[in-house]
């Protein structure tokens, strides 16, 4: 095993590496983003978007529409739960949870199902979550429950009238990073970089991080 003060030594001499260029999200969503930039780049262009953010997603909500004007709306645990949203019906053009899903103390169909009872007909719905990953919680997240595949967000979302996008990012690397003390490390966007080629390796059999966008 690597000790702490062994990690704290490899984090930091790789973070001194990272300095100077400019950097993205961490090694478990950095591929996903990614990948959700890109399909979709243009989303929403020259539009002004309602958008809903559960439990603190506005980064992802950014990730997708980047282009576009968004107005926040927020439903942050423990003051709102996703399987009771304090929204009327058809409200939003987009709603998004960021590696929320695992945590919901209830049914995830539930969950789902209330993200699409808000969404306007034709809004889109983006849910991130996680399959191999660690039992983690926190003051914000105080339960760890569930853990989901990308056929299983395609069945949760069956009553959405088209799935736009569904996958997994992830490798067996991931975990020899975080042995490392990486995890957290923001990885650089310079391709070189071994903890930006770490970060876009990608082994289907080894999704840490799933997701799923799907239209009402």
């Amino acid at each position: 095993m690597i000790g702490s003060v062994a990690r704290t030594v490899i984090r930091g001499a790789v973070q001194l590496t990272t300095k100077p260029f400019q950097t993205g999200g961490s090694i478990t969503r950095y591929g996903m983003y990614q990948h959700l930039e890109q399909v979709f780049a243009g989303y929403g262009r020259g539009r002004h978007l309602r958008a809903l953010s559960i439990s603190h997603s506005q980064r992802l909500a950014q990730v997708i529409t980047g282009q576009a004007s968004l107005e926040f709306a927020e439903a942050n645990y423990p003051d709102a739960s996703i399987l009771a949203l304090p929204f009327d019906a058809d409200q939003f053009d987009v709603v998004v949870s960021d590696q929320v899903l695992e945590h919901v103390v209830g049914d995830p169909q539930r969950a789902i199902d209330e993200t699409r009872r808000v969404l306007k007909p034709g809004g889109l719905a983006i849910h991130t979550t996680c399959l191999m990953n660690p039992i983690h919680t926190a003051a914000s997240t105080p339960s760890d429950l569930w853990r989901f595949t990308p056929e299983a967000l395609r069945y949760l979302c069956r009553d959405f009238s088209k799935i736009v996008d569904s996958g997994g990012w992830g490798s067996p690397y991931v975990w020899v990073a975080t042995a490392l003390g990486l995890r957290y490390v923001r990885v650089p966007h310079a391709k070189w970089h071994p903890l930006h080629q770490l970060a876009t390796l990608n082994d289907a059999q080894w999704p840490v991080s799933t997701w799923i966008a799907a239209e009402k």
